[in-house]
């Protein structure tokens, strides 16, 4: 039984919304390093630290985000000889697409251009992989919420889709867990039971996302995930790529103007306002409680 006292117990208590949570990453990639990872996962496993940081350098100030992952199940505290699996997705809507490459070392990636893998440029090194492949957050070095739920979750789903499942290093909002990100369309959940994750996954499969625990498409910045999810809710639009988010931009208020369009022609103006979600608690386990930042969505009109 969980504690009512641990991040995800309290968020799921007090209602906070999930929408514009999810991280922002245009492209993914994601090393596999089996056994523990600290809370720092690229510096603090059985990869070398050094590569690691130089994997942190290679993706800064790209829309690259770098993770590691392992298969689902026990991690005995060994190293592994064999090479390293790498799953390279793109989430660009209606350009989606994965790829997996195999490494000796991990520092091999680092020859590879981030600023062209961002932009959907295929590496070609790899080979093309179709379907889904969903990462579930397991760092519990970082949070014991994701390591609890979001290894039964893992596990759960791995038993059902043999081999396309993997653990995964942070993922950002523990106090959503279990939360879990759907390749290559970039769309990530949170509060994810086994029921509501099949549900995620056949709609993945189909091209769509449901509302029930969407955090956001990784694709967009947070305050356009937060225009996005608003616009899905209003008009119902549950295909993936059937939305294009224009990026936020400021008015002299301080609050955003997104401007949302369907590709049936159809389009919104979405006004959103950053707020905080009270009351004050922790946004991970064992931290100083806080109010956690929110997106008002403060006008949506139709254009």
């Amino acid at each position: 039984m969980t504690s009512p006292q641990t991040c995800s117990a309290l968020a799921r208590a007090f209602g906070e919304p999930l929408t514009g949570t999810a991280p922002y990453a245009r492209t993914w990639v994601a090393v596999e390093q089996p056994g523990p990872w600290g809370r720092q996962a690229l510096t603090d496993s059985h990869l070398d630290p050094a590569v690691g940081t130089a994997l942190e350098r290679w993706a800064d100030g790209t829309g690259v985000t770098v993770l590691l992952i392992r298969r689902p199940g026990r991690h005995a505290d060994v190293h592994r000889p064999e090479p390293h699996s790498v799953l390279i997705a793109h989430t660009a809507p209606g350009g989606a697409w994965l790829e997996r490459m195999w490494v000796a070392d991990p520092a091999e990636l680092l020859s590879l251009d981030a600023a062209a893998l961002e932009r959907g440029i295929r590496p070609g090194i790899g080979d093309p992989e179709s379907g889904v492949l969903v990462l579930v957050c397991t760092n519990g070095r970082r949070d014991r919420c994701c390591a609890v739920h979001g290894r039964r979750l893992a596990l759960a789903l791995a038993a059902d889709h043999p081999g396309r499942v993997w653990e995964c290093s942070h993922l950002g909002g523990h106090r959503f867990a279990p939360t879990a990100a759907f390749l290559p369309g970039g769309v990530v959940y949170g509060q994810l039971g086994h029921d509501g994750a099949e549900r995620a996954w056949v709609a993945a499969a189909e091209g769509r996302l449901v509302l029930d625990g969407l955090r956001g498409r990784s694709w967009l910045s947070p305050i356009a995930q937060a225009a996005d999810g608003a616009v899905r809710r209003f008009a119902t639009v549950d295909g993936l790529a059937a939305l294009t988010v224009s990026e936020p931009s400021v008015r002299a208020s301080g609050a955003w103007t997104v401007d949302v369009s369907h590709v049936d022609g159809r389009g919104w103006t979405v006004s959103i306002e950053a707020g905080q979600s009270t009351p004050a608690r922790p946004e991970s386990c064992g931290k100083a409680a806080v109010t956690p930042r929110l997106w008002h969505v403060t006008g949506l009109v139709t254009r």
